[in-house]
């Protein structure tokens, strides 16, 4: 029998090593290298691995041409039929592409996916493998969303050589993988959801998909962390790597994508879990400022910049005797660092001491605020909790706070100030830099250098 090869990679970064080590060299990362069987030295060709495919990665010869010969017509695109959907992959599914699609368990990825296939079966052959359950189930849950079921194909295989001749025969423009955990090579001497097995049949799978022109989704699966499960170089060979989210106590899930070939990384899609399945929204902010009637303190609403629109949330702040010798500083939906590092400028160029208070900050709504420019509403929300005195309702904050207490500006300051306006609100405190050159019509505009300045205006 031929001998079969053996190789040691981390499942963080893709390093291969020799032999079996404790830390991966490349990123630090400790016992995250794990054995990856190969196939036989001798095997056969046209395998996952594609040993006998010399055609090249994209389906044609490798052959150098001239930058200035390489055609660049715009790829028509597909519409998936939700809204959101399209958003965070940029306008709609390219052809040839592979996308990643994670999540955690219950969080509607194959919901999601199955109504994008049953619409778009109405006009090309589309495929959906499910390999985690069987066919009736499936059927069940599209009865169940009242999804038309005329015009889909499904099929239950978790061996990527039959799935590669089922696509070969039956040519779909858009084919599910559902999931790609459970997918397994004959070729390759490992349980299925290992890093072997994962990398080798992604390999096949995108590799068909680049030389058809057919549109690939992989569905994956997440760990603890919330990071996707699998080898790091999965995320490298596909196009657009997209994150449902959504927490159990909440029926809005978030699609956000965080690596996408074909357009803005950091999109923000939101759905709706309903009895019919996931609903687009489309207008996030109103949900994000469902607030109550009544004015409390600590409580601030924010223009966030999310992929390529503005978004409205409220951020709320509790400031608390503390009972303990480390007050707690606790931050849900931002970073904790930086909720510290805030607390010291507001000390030392606030003149607002709460060292020996308990700081609590929240982003209603799930929502993960990623980027500077709710630093200065955070900081307006723990003084007002802290005063115990109430913000207007009709204010909306936005900037970045330096750590020599400027007020820095942010991208995109006027589409934030008119989607504040747009919902009704008619003052606003900006950084000075953002400042309308014109008035805009039923809003009063303060911008500040300073955070003294804002403060001032607050009180």
């Amino acid at each position: 029998m031929a001998k079969q090869k053996t190789a040691f990679v981390c499942t963080e970064c893709g390093s291969d090593y020799s032999k079996w080590q404790g830390q991966c060299s490349d990123c630090g990362a400790w016992n995250t290298v794990s054995e990856l069987r190969l196939g036989p030295a001798g095997g056969r060709r046209g395998t996952a691995a594609g040993a006998g495919n010399r055609a090249g990665f994209a389906g044609a010869r490798p052959e150098a041409k001239l930058l200035a010969e390489i055609a660049t017509e715009a790829v028509a695109r597909i519409g998936s039929g939700a809204g959101e959907f399209d958003r965070v992959l940029g306008g709609g599914l390219v052809p040839g592409s592979a996308i990643l699609v994670g999540g955690s368990p219950g969080a509607g990825k194959s919901t999601l996916l199955l109504q994008t296939l049953c619409h778009l079966a109405r006009g090309r052959p589309c495929l959906y493998i499910t390999g985690e359950e069987s066919l009736q189930q499936v059927a069940l849950r599209a009865r169940r969303l009242g999804l038309p079921m005329d015009q889909l194909r499904l099929m239950a295989e978790t061996n990527v050589e039959s799935i590669l001749a089922a696509l070969g025969s039956d040519r779909p423009d858009v084919v599910v993988v559902d999931s790609i955990q459970v997918v397994h090579s004959d070729d390759i001497a490992s349980a299925p959801g290992s890093v072997s097995q994962v990398r080798e049949c992604a390999a096949a799978l995108t590799r068909y998909a680049k030389q058809s022109g057919t549109v690939l989704l992989l569905v994956g699966h997440v760990t603890k962390d919330g990071s996707l499960a699998g080898p790091k170089v999965l995320e490298h060979m596909i196009d657009c790597s997209i994150l449902l989210e959504g927490s159990d106590d909440s029926r809005f899930r978030t699609l956000r994508g965080q690596k996408n070939r074909f357009g803005a990384v950091n999109e923000l899609g939101i759905f709706a879990m309903t009895d019919g399945g996931l609903r687009e929204v489309k207008n996030p902010s109103a949900i994000f400022l469902d607030r109550s009637e009544e004015a409390s303190s600590g409580s601030a609403v924010m223009v966030v910049w999310e992929g390529t629109r503005p978004l409205l949330v409220e951020i709320q702040a509790l400031v608390d005797d503390s009972a303990l010798g480390n007050p707690r500083r606790v931050a849900v939906g931002l970073e904790q660092n930086r909720l510290a590092m805030l607390l010291a400028v507001l000390h030392r160029h606030g003149g607002l001491h709460v060292g020996d208070q308990d700081v609590f900050a929240n982003v209603v709504g799930g929502v993960k605020v990623l980027e500077t420019s709710a630093d200065l509403a955070l900081l307006l929300a723990i003084v007002s909790s802290f005063r115990d005195h109430p913000l207007p309702r009709d204010l909306v904050i936005f900037g970045e706070v330096g750590l020599s207490g400027e007020i820095r500006p942010v991208p995109s300051g006027q589409e934030r100030l008119a989607e504040a306006a747009k919902h009704g609100f008619r003052r606003a405190i900006v950084p000075k830099a953002n400042a309308p050159k014109s008035a805009i019509p039923g809003m009063e505009v303060v911008p500040v250098r300073k955070l003294q300045e804002a403060l001032a205006a607050f009180s």
